[in-house]
């Protein structure tokens, strides 16, 4: 066997791979190179096998190495949701989280909110400014800390706390008891892991945090939250100890 041949049988084996590898992808979700399990030095190949299954409407592309198989019925082509897609591409990296959706979004699921933004707001440490994705459209914004699997619903709680006076049409009364319930759902490990994450948060986060862990009676010390804050300091929330019978204790008006 010549070289050549040999090299045409290698590259012809690895787009069999490929398109082998393509067809188990479930239609509509976003795939890249480390999703074909091939090698780096294979990337040149694969990029033209890729180009090839583009013109046969195999896969369609999103960015710069990154696809999906479109969903087919019988009434055609399904464009492809926008929504889910966007999260594939911007809260994952190599199947690792690394941002979660925050802002109104994140606030209408809490049911703090019944407002619908027009575009989705993303925190994250790996990117900035804005995209469009079809008709989608998100920002990025800085996380306070590196984002996790593990920590990344309660990174969510914690930008409620930061942004409670901006949330639009938000009814404090059943802002507080919402936050008090989901902060009682959680364990000690879970609680204690947020008293760490809220500490990168600014002061008027970590008192209004802790003045709702102490009225729920949470178990768990919280003299790291106390002390990281400045005993003359006060912080306006507009709250009053009737909404919150803690506030006081956290300087909390």
């Amino acid at each position: 066997m010549t070289f050549e041949n040999y090299d045409y049988l290698c590259t012809m084996t690895l787009t069999t791979q490929i398109r082998n590898r393509i067809k188990q992808f479930p239609e509509g979700k976003t795939f890249g190179y480390d999703d074909l399990r091939i090698a780096k030095e294979d990337y040149t190949t694969a990029s033209k096998t890729l180009e090839r299954l583009q013109k046969s409407g195999l896969i369609k592309k999103i960015s710069k190495g990154v696809f999906y198989r479109p969903k087919q019925t019988i009434f055609g082509e399904l464009p492809p949701n926008y929504s889910v897609l966007l999260q594939d591409l911007y809260l994952f990296e190599n199947g690792k989280r690394i941002g979660y959706v925050t802002g109104t979004s994140l606030y209408n699921q809490l049911y703090l909110t019944t407002q619908i933004p027009f575009s989705t707001k993303i925190a994250t440490n790996k990117r900035r400014g804005k995209v469009t994705l079809g008709w989608e459209k998100a920002t990025f914004t800085k996380a306070y800390t590196e984002v996790t699997e593990n920590n990344y619903k309660l990174l969510g709680l914690l930008d409620a706390l930061k942004d409670f006076k901006k949330i639009p049409d938000l009814d404090k009364n059943s802002a507080i008891k919402i936050l008090s319930t989901k902060l009682k759902e959680l364990n000690p490990t879970e609680i204690k892991l947020l008293i760490k994450c809220g500490l990168a948060y600014p002061p008027r986060v970590r008192s209004f945090l802790g003045a709702l862990l102490e009225n729920i009676k949470t178990e768990n010390d919280l003299t790291a939250l106390k002390t990281s804050l400045n005993p003359l300091s006060e912080y306006e929330y507009g709250i009053g100890n009737r909404q919150l019978p803690t506030a006081e204790n956290w300087n909390i008006k």
